[in-house]
């Protein structure tokens, strides 16, 4: 993917995050308080209303969307002065990030299939592997661009 790629990809996903941000904000917590009516679950060892939990985990999906989604355009606006291999690994890392992390938040909290939780993580390696290559790539010694 080119320099326009990566900003044209962070882009949409700072609109989407916006928007699913927005949906958390101000309409999902009717529909998960009658969706887990009278259910629990525990958290740090607290007992707390599912509803809750699955409102907050959703706005986290969405914080962490945002969030990669500008370090998506920073992937982009980087490699529009520096060809980097590095940087393209990065930029896939917090793509896939997003997709796995942000996704199963989303899908585990409107499904209530609670074992989307177990694959969360993977996302959130991603995302610290992308910010690992991405420091690599500005310390590299790959040629900038004239």
């Amino acid at each position: 993917m080119s320099g326009r790629g990566w900003l044209a990809t962070g882009a949409v996903l700072a609109g989407l995050g916006v928007a699913l941000g927005a949906l958390a904000a101000h309409g999902l917590d009717g529909v998960f308080a009658e969706k887990y009516a009278g259910q629990t679950r525990v958290v740090t060892g607290v007992t707390v209303p599912a509803a809750a939990k699955y409102l907050a985990d959703f706005k986290t999906g969405a914080e962490y969307q945002l969030w990669h989604a500008l370090a998506i355009l920073a992937v982009g606006l980087s490699l529009r002065n520096r060809a980097s291999t590095l940087m393209h690994a990065a930029g896939w890392c917090f793509l896939l990030g997003t997709l796995v992390f942000s996704g199963c938040l989303y899908a585990l909290t409107l499904t209530g299939l609670r074992w989307l939780g177990a694959i969360v993580p993977i996302g959130g390696v991603l995302f610290l592997v992308g910010w690992l290559l991405f420091a690599l790539a500005q310390w590299g010694g790959e040629a900038p661009r004239e």
